[in-house]
């Protein structure tokens, strides 16, 4: 049995497929939301070491992965419910569960800003919204957005054990120079295959792959893992694969949700789309709401679009998807 976890702003959420699955077939089970946040899990932060109740505000946007039968989870904690929005510090835990519904999370965060060589990438604003795939070598690879108050960096972790985590800095560091080291950046959504009975890594042409973005989605490739390379077109700008559009529910974000799979329809992308608050918007959904949209690209050539949804499959209707940070309701695809 396979899961799609959409995530809410206050607390995380689930939703269930069968195996052989497409969006039709999703559906919201009665036992959400299945993670809350809880301020009795104490950090002592390597910062200033003081003692922090590191998911006392809120739990959302994990990334889920199989592990030895069972269903392990990478999900954002924010520490403070009296900062404003953006000005908390974001740590990344690790929980697992048996059944993909009760989960028992570890007392410490597994991945946080440090005294390490990216610090001045994560903190104050910390470590946010981790994708997480395992790659054909069975390593575990991240993608999470680094925050530092200011920008937004897309970077990358890896893990032999899901619980130890070596970071390798922002994704796009390397590529042209740096050109994109200080681009506003997050929500790397790697392509997939099925091999063995799950999912891991694919590598297409000898390069892996991974769609990413928000305003609109790119296309960036890495042979390493660690340094991704974005797609430019002949001018030298980022090539723009699908784009926001004016009275649809995506007509203000486009954002990468979990990992892409290479399923007999195609490469299957779930996307969250938000609503925009001005003349673009949607009448149909209330401005600023997220919901869930898929796009089907080729895999003979993952930069052409062949299905894109008119409505969202998902959308905010249950309590505490329509509470929290974004009033307007949340649901947001992260994990599958």
């Amino acid at each position: 049995m396979r899961f799609i976890f959409l995530f809410f702003i206050t607390n995380i959420g689930l939703a269930q497929v069968p195996a052989h699955w497409n969006i039709s077939t999703i559906y919201k089970p009665k036992e959400n939301p299945i993670l809350s946040a809880d301020s009795t899990y104490i950090f002592k932060n390597p910062l200033d070491g003081k003692q922090v109740a590191w998911q006392k505000a809120e739990v959302f946007n994990p990334a889920v992965i199989l592990k030895r039968g069972k269903v392990k989870m990478l999900f954002r904690a924010e520490d403070n419910p009296k900062a404003h929005l953006g000005g908390r510090t974001s740590r990344i835990g690790l929980a697992t569960s048996k059944d993909g519904y009760h989960f028992k999370k570890y007392r410490k965060p597994v991945l946080f800003p440090s005294k390490d060589g990216y610090q001045k990438y994560d903190s104050v604003g910390g470590c946010e919204d981790p994708r997480v795939v395992q790659a054909p070598t069975g390593e575990y690879l991240m993608a999470y957005t680094a925050w530092d108050g200011k920008t937004a960096r897309l970077s990358i972790a890896l893990s032999k054990n899901l619980k130890k985590w070596t970071k390798t800095g922002p994704a796009f560091a390397k590529a042209y120079d740096g050109k994109y080291l200080n681009l506003w950046s997050k929500s790397g959504s790697m392509v997939t295959k099925f091999e063995n009975g799950k999912a891991v890594l694919a590598k297409i042409n000898g390069k892996y792959w991974m769609y990413w973005g928000e305003a609109f989605i790119n296309l960036a490739w890495s042979e390493n893992l660690a340094d991704w390379h974005p797609l430019e077109d002949e001018n030298g700008n980022l090539k723009q694969l699908v784009k926001t559009r004016p009275g649809y529910f995506d007509s203000s974000l486009t954002e990468c949700g979990p990992p892409a799979i290479w399923t007999d329809r195609g490469i299957s992308l779930l996307y969250n789309g938000r609503n925009a608050e001005n003349e673009n918007a949607s009448t149909e959904y209330p401005k600023a709401t997220y919901t869930v949209g898929e796009v089907i690209f080729d895999p003979n050539n993952l930069e052409k679009v062949l299905v894109r949804s008119e409505k969202p499959f998902m959308k905010p209707d249950l309590p505490h998807e329509t509470t929290g940070q974004y009033k307007a309701g949340t649901t947001f695809a992260e994990g599958l």
